[in-house]
């Protein structure tokens, strides 16, 4: 035996086998991640939209928050009726249409902002800021050949939407479904 220290052999990965164990370890996680992502197979049948917008994640809850705080007095509007700048000073006034109410504060009315701010319209180049529904360009556009009756309230629009009630302009009564 010689008197030498023993040593010992340290031996050292290749760089190519830590490149494919990466390579391999990403493309597992790709193949995961693309599963997780994917859509749901599309069927044939027609989606129906129970309500005014389909809305999901962080807009659902904004939304519940709105019909929560809004359609409890009055049937829910769907946004794009009046342009941004109409809901904004609606959220911001406590003189809501003859009745005094406490302002929503934050964060309902964050919540209710978000929602009403994404899906509501930017006023067209000559409309006057609405502030009641009968003086929207858009809901004047979205009925052409319905004659309205005076004075327009809200609880009229149940006569040709019954679904208003949950917040569903989508579905027209047997008068209008198949209206010219």
């Amino acid at each position: 035996m010689s008197n030498s220290p023993k040593r010992r052999r340290i031996r050292r990965r290749s760089p190519v086998i830590l490149i494919g164990i990466l390579l391999i370890w990403s493309l597992i996680l790709g193949w995961g991640f693309s599963q997780a992502m994917e859509s749901p197979p599309v069927s044939n049948a027609p989606a129906e939209i129970g309500t005014v917008d389909a809305v999901t994640g962080n807009l659902k809850l904004a939304q519940d928050a709105y019909l929560q705080n809004c359609a409890t007095c009055h049937i829910g509007i769907p946004p794009a009726i009046f342009p941004t700048q109409t809901w904004r000073d609606l959220l911001q006034d406590s003189q809501h249409y003859g009745a005094t109410l406490t302002p929503l504060v934050d964060p309902t009315r964050s919540l209710v902002w978000r929602y009403l701010r994404t899906f509501s319209r930017q006023a067209f180049e000559d409309e006057r800021i609405p502030y009641r529904v009968n003086e929207s360009k858009a809901f004047k556009v979205l009925h052409p050949k319905v004659e309205l009756p005076k004075p327009l309230n809200l609880s009229t629009c149940i006569t040709c939407h019954p679904g208003t009630n949950q917040y569903n302009f989508r579905k027209l009564s047997a008068d209008w479904e198949n209206a010219p």
